[in-house]
Parts: structure tokens; sequence; C-alpha cells
């Protein structure tokens, strides 16, 4: 019996062992990935997204260091994102510009700016009425992002675009409707939250509803 307590014993330390030296190597890739993504965003991202990510570049960019944008977002949507840029606008395709590698290394470099995961919830199903969406928007979106979603440089997200629309799911656009980017002009717009607009869920459903039948057009 104290044999098997020994043994068992040394297992659990073995494990543990394996477990630190593990996570230590882990860490160690990882340190390395941001490192090499922070070279690749100073070379490519800074002149529109700013030094620190928060839309402070020279030319049109929005803040992505941002909590709530990066608590909305999951690692392959940040690559999809560079990856294939917004037609038409000044997020260029990086697609045969830079290696997978370094694809994969900028979004490390993005996703060490996230030092808290808000828990932002969203409806399950969005689904709503796009014409009350569309009177909706015109109240309190088009100032900042334009008729039809066509966006305005330095004030709102074209909404409109078809990279955009492809790789945003409905509930990043609710999120981000509801409870907007700290830090920047979008504020939240749900009932209840510190925002002029105090939106209605279905309000905000309907409103996404609307920007998705803008793919359409």
């Amino acid at each position: 019996m104290k044999k098997l307590l020994i043994g068992i014993y040394i297992l659990i330390i073995v494990g543990i062992v394996f477990i630190i030296n593990n996570n230590s190597l882990k860490d160690k890739k990882n340190d390395k990935a941001i490192n090499a993504g922070e070279k690749i965003y100073k070379q490519q991202c800074f002149v529109c997204h700013g030094d620190t990510g928060k839309g402070e570049g020279a030319k049109a960019g929005t803040a992505i260091n941002n909590q709530h944008f990066l608590s909305s977002v999951s690692n392959k949507d940040l690559y999809n994102y560079v990856k294939f840029g917004r037609e038409g606008t000044a997020m260029p395709s990086y697609q045969g510009k830079v290696s997978e590698n370094d694809l994969k290394n900028l979004v490390a470099y993005m996703r060490g700016w996230q030092n808290e995961d808000l828990n932002l919830k969203a409806p399950t199903a969005i689904s709503g009425d796009p014409e009350n969406g569309k009177k909706i928007y015109g109240l309190y979106c088009m100032s900042c992002h334009w008729g039809n979603g066509a966006g305005r440089e330095k004030m709102g997200t074209v909404l409109s675009n078809p990279q955009y629309l492809k790789y945003t799911t409905d509930r990043q656009i609710w999120i981000g409707t509801a409870y907007g980017r700290e830090d920047t002009r979008m504020g939240p717009s749900l009932k209840g939250e510190e925002g002029v607009r105090q939106l209605k869920e279905k309000d905000i459903s309907d409103v996404v509803s609307y920007i998705r039948s803008l793919q359409s057009k």
C-alpha cells in the first residue's frame, strides 16, 4: 500500500512538472509569435491603425485595440479581416503580400492587446424587420456610417462592404451596435447601457437585419 501511494505521488509530481514545462514552451512560442507580429504591424498597419492600434494613425483606420472588439471576434476572424481586406476602402487585402506565418503572427500580436474577456450577451437567434431597422439606422447611425452603409472616413466603418458582411456574423454586428467600442465615437446603443441611444433588443435586431440586407445591393 505504501509503495502504491509513493508511486501515485511520483506520477502526480511528474505530471505537474510536465504541465509547467509544456506551458513554459507554449508561452515562449507565443511570445516569439507576438514579437514577430509586432514587426509586421509596424511595417504594414500602424500608418492607419496607429502605434497602439486605437485608430490614431495618420491615415484612416478603425480602433482594433479595443476590448469590446477583441471580445467579439475570434483569431480566425482577425485572420480573415487582414487576409481579405475590404475592397474599395483603405483596408487592402494582404493575401499574397505577406506569408501565412506572418498573418498568424500578426493575429497573435493583436490578440495580445486583449486584457479582459467581456461577456457581451446577444440573442441566440437574430431576426428583425429591415424596414424598421432602416428607419432606426437613419436616426442614429447614418451620421457616421452614411447612407446605405457607405461609411465615412475617420467616422464610421463601411457596413455595406462585401468582405465586412461576409466575414462578420449577425451576432458580431449586434454586439457592435449594442455595446459599441470603448474610447471611440461608437457608443453603446442597448437600453440599460450608458449610451445616449437606448434601443430595445428588437430594435437592434432590426438594425442588424437592415445592415445584412445591404449585402445584396
